[in-house]
């Protein structure tokens, strides 16, 4: 079972247009919150220390279809999924509902990166990285 996150969250005035709808532009702020959520989850953060090496998660693919509008105060079901697991790279879904109606669906792919000097370098996904990652 690949792993998943799950969170709420509402809609605020300011990430709307003038019609009181959800901008498209935030539905990709609110997938990196929820990505953002799932590795505190996992006991991880997008930028983390590891043997040595500082690793962060660079976007290297994103998309968002829209079903249908968010609108200001709406409570969004956010359920984020671990779609695949590669050697360097991780893909996940996050689906947007608000009660039980399907909004959006968003996918991102990330690459396992060291920073140095300012520079990304793709690794393999560590192990330990890799086993909380796989782990339900």
């Amino acid at each position: 079972m690949p792993a998943s996150f799950t969170r709420k969250r509402q809609v605020q005035f300011a990430e709307t247009d003038l019609a009181g709808v959800l901008h498209f532009s935030n539905y990709y702020r609110i997938m990196e919150e929820t990505e953002h959520g799932f590795w505190r989850s996992i006991g991880i953060s997008v930028i983390t220390r590891h043997d040595d090496l500082d690793i962060s998660w660079p976007r290297v693919a994103t998309s968002c279809e829209y079903f249908a509008p968010a609108r200001f105060e709406d409570e969004l079901d956010l359920s984020l999924t671990l779609e695949n697991v590669g050697t360097r790279s991780i893909t996940v879904e996050i689906e947007f509902s608000c009660n039980g109606k399907r909004l959006a669906l968003g996918k991102m792919t990330a690459v396992c990166c060291a920073i140095k000097d300012g520079s990304f370098q793709a690794i393999d996904i560590p192990d330990d990285i890799r086993a909380k990652l796989e782990s339900p």
